[in-house]
């Protein structure tokens, strides 16, 4: 994404790329940024302005799509639906409360990686969702999570749909939350060794949720 500059027809080619194909199953989109990628203000603020806040205005970005998108366009949606963007970051340097901010104006949420120790965590609520990543308890992608470990995410989770804090929660900015019960979104991506639909099956037992 040319690390966020000129990036409104590289957009236009992501929205135009099948994403509103997807239609009602159209979930948080995710901008994950890597280990070299650090925070300026100002790139970080014009790129939150770009992003359509509805399909409808996403559809209207995908037609102006350059012919550097393969395999045909998509450029219309069945029906105006909001969207919803998540960050994962992997530099210290955003761990300040400006950026925190930044994701509030925007109702952007921070993405909370746990990483094994690998990268920087925070549980700041920024946005009106969260969305949690579990990469691994002890090692990268590899190490699954315990009953006990899921037992503690689930405490957390509960909490987070009350848009509250846990007293332990690792927070950079303020503590206090706008209002409002929370969709959460969890993701394991522990899957190097096939811990991670095992680990999905056993947190969404305990919501009574029944994996399809």
């Amino acid at each position: 994404m040319k690390k966020l500059r000129e990036v409104e027809i590289p957009l236009a080619n992501f929205f135009a790329s099948g994403v509103l194909c997807l239609r009602e199953k159209l979930g948080p989109i995710l901008w994950q940024f890597p280990p070299n990628f650090g925070w300026k203000e100002d790139r970080f603020s014009d790129f939150f302005e770009l992003l359509p806040r509805d399909t409808a205005a996403a559809a209207k970005l995908a037609c102006r799509h350059n012919d550097k998108l393969k395999g045909g366009a998509w450029t219309k949606t069945d029906g105006n639906r909001p969207l919803r963007y998540a960050v994962e970051i992997r530099h210290p340097i955003f761990m300040v409360p400006e950026f925190f901010a930044l994701l509030r104006r925007h109702n952007i949420a921070f993405v909370f990686a746990d990483t094994a120790g690998k990268w920087p965590y925070a549980e700041d609520l920024t946005a009106d969702f969260v969305y949690c990543r579990l990469h691994g308890a002890e090692e990268l992608y590899v190490s699954g999570y315990s009953p006990a470990a899921l037992d503690s995410s689930a405490a957390r989770i509960r909490k987070w749909r009350q848009g509250k804090q846990p007293r332990d929660a690792k927070v950079v900015s303020d503590r206090t939350a706008r209002a409002g019960n929370r969709h959460i979104y969890v993701y394991f991506d522990n899957d190097a060794k096939v811990h991670a639909p095992f680990n999905a099956r056993s947190l969404a037992k305990q919501f009574q949720i029944t994996p399809s």
